[in-house]
C-alpha cells in the first residue's frame, strides 16, 4: 500500500461535515416525499399526481359528455407540463382513478382494458382512452373563477392549482394510501351521501364531535362491498382518533344443489384483495390438507364475483367451514385506517372524522368567498361599461359626430361625457347594429339584474350565516346526485356481528384428522409416523440414541412435553416432522434453558389430571387443562429449588398414590391427601434420610398395584396384600414386596 494521497489544495474545495450534509439532504427528501408525493391534501383528498392529471384532463376538454382521448396523450401532457416523473407512475395513477373496484367514486371513466379485480394489469396507455367523470367535474368546478391559488410548474412555463375547489368530499369518499418517510397514510373509502349528511350536521352544530357524527357515517363503504364485523365501540374509537382498522369479511350464502347437497357461494370479497391470489391461497391450503372441511374451490366469476366452495360432506356446518376459512385466508382481512393528511395543505397530521369534514367545509367556504368576489369584480366591470353605454344613448348624434370628425375621438368622448377610459373604449368598440332603440332597453334590463345580483353577493360576503347556508345548499345538491337511491350512491358494505366461535375447536376444523404414532428418543428427538404402529422395534435411531416413549395420537392432537425445570411445553401434532427420517430435536421447537432435559411426552387429554413431582420428593396434582402453553416459552408448573429437578409426570386416574424412593422404600397413600394446584412447589410426598424420589404412580385400589418386572411380566398386588405399605403422605414407607423390579420403576 502506498501513502494516502492528500487532496489538492485549492480554494474551490469546501469541507462539509458528513452528518450535516446527510441530515440536510435527507430532510429535503423526506419533506418532498411527504408534501409532494405520498400524503393527500385534507381539503380535496388528492396527491399532486392526481391533481395534475385532473387539471390536464380539464385543459384537454375531457368533460363527462365529450369524447375520450388516448391515455398516452393525457400522460404526455401531465409529464411534459406538470409532473416531471416517469410515465408509468402517472399512468398507474390514472388507471387506479378509473377502476371501480379500487375507487368508490371513480374520477376517470376509462375505455379499454383498465385491469380487473383478479389483479391483472391494464393495457398499455396507447390502447386505452379516458375522460373525466361527474365526480371529477365537481372537484374542478369553479377552478377558472379564481377559487384556488395557482403556482408555477416545475419549469416556470405554466401554472398549476395548489388545491382543487373540491365540491365533493373526496378525501374520505375515495380514501387514499401512501407511504412517505417516517409516516404513512391509509384511508378506506366512505359513502359520499353519508359524508354530506355528517357535513350538514357539522354546519348546524359546529362543535359536534366525531362520535356524534357516527349516526351519519357508521363506517367505511368499500367499492367491493363485504361485511364489517367490528364492534360499534371500536369503530367509534377509530373515527375519534383517526387510527385503527376494520375487520372486513367476504359476503357469502349457502346455495342448495339438490339431493341434500349444498355449496357456499362468495359474492363479495374484501377490499384490495386480488381474487386470483385469494383462490390460489385456498387451493394451496386444500393441497396441504389444512382445510379438512372443504373439498374444492371454483371461480365461476364473470362480470360479478362468484367463488364456489364445495364442502367435504353435506354434514359439514357451513358456519364452521367459513370461520376456518376466515381464520386462514384473506376472505377476512383487516383494512387499516390512519388518516395522516396535510391539514390546510401544509402540516402532516392525523385527523379524526370531525376534523376531516371541518377541513373540507372550511375550504368550501373559502372557495365560495373567492368565487363570489371574482363574480363581484366581473359585475363591477360590466356595470361600469353599461353606465358609459347608457350615457351615450342620451345623445347618440353627438357621439357619432365626435367619432367622425375628431382626430382623437376617445379623448373627446371622455371630456364631453365625463367617461372613464374603459367606458370610452367600450363605446368605440360598439357595433353600428347595436345602436337601435331596443338595445337601450336590453342594457337597462341587464344593468338592473346585475345590480340585484351584486346586492345578493354583497349580502353573502357580509354575513357568515348566509355563507354557511349557501355551502349547505351546495352540499345538498351533491347529496342528491350521489344519494342512496342512485346506483353509484347505494351503500355496498354492510355491518354485522361475527358469530360466537368460542365453542368451536378450530384445531380440528383446520387439520385433517388422521391417526399417527409419536416417537420420542432418549436424546429428545421427536417424529410422527403415519397410522397407529404397535410394533416400534423396527424404528431406527441416530447413533447411540434409543426409544424413550412411543404413543398413539391424531394429527389434531396437542402433545405435552415436560422438562426437568418443571416447565410444560405444547406441540401441535400436525406440525411434527414425518416418520421417514430421525425427526427433529424438541429443543428446536421450544425455548428450553441450557442444561435442562425432557422427562415425559404424552398426548393432551381434556379434563384429566396429572401427578407432578420433583427429586426433592415434593409434588401435587394439576389439571391437564392448566398445563397447555400457547408460546414457545412454555408454562412453569412445578417450582423447584436447585438442585432439585422434575422427575415425574404421570396421569392421575385412580384413588391412591404409590411412591418409591431411591432408598427402595415404597409408600402407598390416598390420593385425596395431595392438593390440586395450577402451579407451585407442592407438598412432601415421602420422607427420605438421603437420596430422593425414584418413581410414583396413581392407581385404583380396587384393581391393585401393578408393575412390570425386568423380563416384561406384569405383577399385581391386591389391596389385602398391600396393608403394610398403606400409610399417610410424607411417611418413609418400607421395602417393597417380593418381585419389585431392581430398577425401582413401576413400568
Amino acid at each position: 500500500m502506498g501513502k494516502p494521497v492528500n487532496p489538492p489544495s485549492g480554494g474551490e474545495i469546501e469541507n462539509v461535515n458528513l452528518k450535516d450534509a446527510l441530515e440536510e439532504r435527507y430532510l429535503a427528501y423526506a419533506l418532498s416525499t411527504i408534501m409532494h408525493r405520498a400524503l393527500p391534501d385534507a381539503r380535496d383528498g388528492l396527491k399532486p399526481v392526481h391533481r395534475r392529471i385532473l387539471h390536464a384532463m380539464r385543459l384537454l376538454r375531457l368533460d363527462p359528455r365529450s369524447a375520450p382521448k388516448k391515455c398516452a396523450r393525457i400522460v404526455g401532457d401531465v409529464m411534459g407540463q406538470y409532473h416531471p416523473h416517469g410515465d408509468q407512475s402517472i399512468y398507474d395513477a390514472l388507471v387506479r382513478m378509473a377502476q371501480d373496484f379500487a375507487q368508490r367514486y371513480p374520477l376517470a371513466e376509462g375505455q379499454g382494458n383498465f385491469g380487473n379485480i383478479d389483479g391483472d394489469n391494464a393495457a398499455a396507455m396507447r390502447y386505452t382512452e379516458a375522460r373525466l367523470t361527474e365526480v371529477a367535474r365537481l372537484l374542478l368546478d369553479g377552478i377558472d373563477e379564481d377559487s384556488v391559488d395557482f403556482r408555477e410548474t416545475y419549469d416556470q412555463a405554466n401554472e398549476e392549482p395548489i388545491v382543487l375547489p373540491a365540491a365533493f368530499p373526496n378525501l374520505l369518499a375515495n380514501g387514499s394510501q401512501g407511504i412517505a418517510v417516517g409516516m404513512a397514510t391509509s384511508i378506506p373509502p366512505h359513502n359520499a351521501a353519508e359524508l354530506c349528511d355528517a357535513a350538514l350536521h357539522l354546519i348546524s352544530h359546529p362543535t359536534a364531535a366525531s362520535d356524534q357524527l357516527l349516526k351519519f357515517v357508521p363506517g367505511p363503504d368499500l367499492p367491493t362491498g363485504g361485511i364489517i364485523v367490528d364492534t360499534p365501540s371500536s369503530i367509534a374509537d377509530t373515527y375519534l382518533t383517526g387510527r385503527g382498522s376494520f375487520r372486513v369479511r367476504a359476503r357469502w350464502h349457502k346455495e342448495e344443489a339438490g339431493r341434500g347437497l349444498w355449496n357456499i357461494v362468495v359474492t363479495e370479497i374484501p377490499y384490495s384483495v386480488p381474487k386470483s391470489r385469494l383462490i390460489e391461497k385456498i387451493a394451496e391450503l386444500l393441497q396441504d390438507k389444512k382445510l379438512p372441511l372443504l373439498a374444492d374451490v371454483r371461480d365461476e366469476s364473470a362480470e360479478d364475483i362468484r367463488v364456489v366452495l364445495e364442502p367435504r360432506s353435506r354434514t359439514v356446518d357451513p358456519i364452521i367451514l367459513m370461520e376456518s376459512l376466515f381464520k386462514l385466508t384473506e376472505l377476512e382481512s383487516r383494512i387499516p385506517m390512519n388518516v395522516n393528511v396535510l391539514a390546510g395543505g401544509k402540516v402532516p397530521k392525523v385527523l379524526g372524522l370531525a376534523e376531516c369534514l371541518r377541513e373540507w367545509l372550511d375550504h368550501r367556504r373559502d372557495v365560495l368567498l373567492r368565487r363570489s368576489q371574482f363574480r363581484l369584480n366581473a359585475i363591477d366591470k360590466r356595470l361600469e361599461i353599461l353606465g358609459g353605454l347608457l350615457i351615450v344613448y342620451l345623445d347618440l348624434d353627438r357621439v357619432i359626430k365626435i367619432i367622425r370628425e375628431e382626430d382623437e375621438p376617445k379623448v373627446e368622448l371622455m371630456r364631453v361625457f365625463k367617461l372613464t377610459e374603459v367606458q370610452a373604449n367600450a363605446i368605440l368598440d360598439t357595433r353600428l347594429r347595436s345602436l337601435r332603440k331596443l338595445e337601450e332597453m336590453e342594457l337597462k334590463r341587464e344593468q338592473k339584474s346585475l345590480q340585484d345580483e351584486k346586492a345578493t353577493i354583497e349580502d353573502l360576503l357580509g354575513s357568515e350565516k348566509v355563507q354557511w347556508k349557501t355551502v349547505a345548499w351546495e352540499i345538498k345538491e351533491v347529496r342528491k346526485t350521489f344519494g342512496p337511491e342512485t346506483a353509484l350512491g347505494k351503500r355496498r358494505t354492510t355491518f354485522a356481528e361475527a358469530p360466537d366461535t368460542s365453542d368451536i375447536d378450530f384445531a380440528e376444523a383446520m387439520v385433517e384428522r388422521e391417526p399417527i404414532t409419536v416417537i420420542v428418543s432418549e436424546k429428545g428427538w421427536i417424529r410422527a409416523m403415519k397410522g397407529h404402529v404397535a410394533d416400534t422395534s423396527s424404528v431406527q435411531f441416530k447413533g447411540d440414541d434409543s426409544l424413550k416413549t412411543a404413543f398413539f395420537a391424531e394429527t389434531t392432537s396437542k402433545i405435552i412435553v415436560v422438562a426437568t425445570n418443571g416447565r410444560f411445553f405444547t406441540l401441535d401434532a400436525s406440525k411434527l416432522p414425518g416418520g421417514r427420517g430421525f425427526g427433529d430435536p424438541i429443543r428446536l421447537m421450544v425455548d428450553l434453558e441450557e442444561g435442562e432435559d425432557f422427562i415425559a411426552a404424552f398426548p393432551y387429554k381434556a379434563g384429566t389430571k396429572l401427578l407432578v413431582a420433583g427429586t426433592d420428593g415434593r409434588g401435587f396434582i394439576v389439571p391437564s387443562d392448566d398445563v397447555i402453553a400457547n408460546t414457545r416459552k412454555g408454562k412453569q408448573i412445578l417450582n423447584l429449588d436447585a438442585p432439585a429437578k422434575a422427575v415425574i409426570c404421570a396421569e392421575a386416574s385412580g384413588d391412591h398414590v404409590a411412591i418409591v424412593g431411591e432408598n427402595r422404600k415404597l409408600l402407598v397413600f390416598p390420593l385425596n391427601q395431595m392438593p390440586e394446584m395450577t402451579r407451585g412447589k407442592g407438598v412432601r410426598l415421602q420422607r427420605y434420610k438421603d437420596g430422593g424420589i425414584s418413581d410414583a404412580k396413581v392407581f385404583a385400589m380396587s384393581d391393585g398395584l401393578t408393575w412390570k418386572d425386568t423380563s416384561g411380566r406384569t405383577w399385581t398386588v391386591e389391596k389385602a396384600d398391600l396393608t403394610e405399605w398403606i400409610g399417610n403422605r410424607a411417611e418413609a414407607g418400607r421395602l417393597p414386596p417380593k418381585g419389585f423390579p431392581r430398577s425401582n420403576k413401576f413400568e
